[in-house]
């Protein structure tokens, strides 16, 4: 029984928990919902609930007429607001893995932002500071959230340009940022990672170099490297 209940936990067998808050980390009903909704302790991603404003879906002009945002206009706003907060995420609490932006209308998921860390901590150390945030005029509300492979989150049909339900469906429909600022944001990360790695092959062949030197005095290399190890145990590090 404990086997089968475990292997429907989330999926739209389980009736006890909710699925749609399971995959998604949001759920029409909200509080509502006859099902639970298993909120984490511990997480790699952060939903910032409907933070992100399309300026395509508020433009409105002095007499209450909609306002034309050209299709250009709106990707630069965009990719300014994401650069904004992936930037504001790294360099304020972590390695960012993912951040990824709602594009949906229903109030459960319009202007969501989902940001993936590389590390749980930094993704609690990102809630508890982001609660205490304004952003545009109004409070950051933020929380841990169970996603954590956003394939299971989207909607594979608006993906592929053919879902029926519009803005209103209750998977995920991704905003995509321009080519150019994914380069530059991830590739950025990229670059980041290389210097590490350059760092520790220096270190490496420092280290070889340093142990190598002439045949005579191995019993005192060997010494010395037994009493590096030791320190680097009562150190805790690699």
């Amino acid at each position: 029984m404990a086997e089968y209940l475990a292997s429907i936990f989330g999926t739209e067998k389980d009736k006890v928990n909710c699925s749609f808050y399971f995959k998604i980390g949001a759920c029409r009903h909200g509080d509502r919902c006859s099902r639970l909704h298993n909120k984490p302790t511990f997480s790699q991603t952060i939903l910032i609930q409907n933070i992100y404003r399309n300026p395509q879906n508020s433009a409105q002009t002095a007499d209450g007429s909609h306002c034309a945002v050209s299709d250009v206009e709106m990707q630069e706003h965009y990719d300014e607001f994401f650069e904004e907060v992936f930037t504001e995420m790294e360099e304020k609490y972590g390695e960012v893995e993912e951040m990824n932006v709602c594009d949906n209308l229903g109030d459960h998921l319009v202007g969501n932002v989902y940001v993936k860390f590389r590390r749980e901590e930094d993704a609690e150390k990102a809630v508890m500071d982001l609660n205490n945030r304004w952003f545009n005029g109004q409070p950051i509300h933020a929380e841990l959230s169970p996603v954590t492979d956003f394939r299971e989150a989207c909607c594979r049909q608006y993906e592929m340009g053919e879902c029926t339900r519009g803005g209103f469906c209750n998977f995920m429909h991704l905003k995509p940022i321009s080519r150019e600022l994914r380069r530059e944001l991830y590739g950025r990360r990229r670059k980041k990672h290389r210097s590490r790695s350059r760092s520790r092959e220096r270190r490496s062949r420092s280290r070889d170099r340093g142990r190598g030197g002439g045949g005579g005095g191995g019993g005192g290399g060997r010494e010395r490297d037994r009493r590096r190890s030791r320190d680097r145990e009562r150190s805790g590090r690699f």
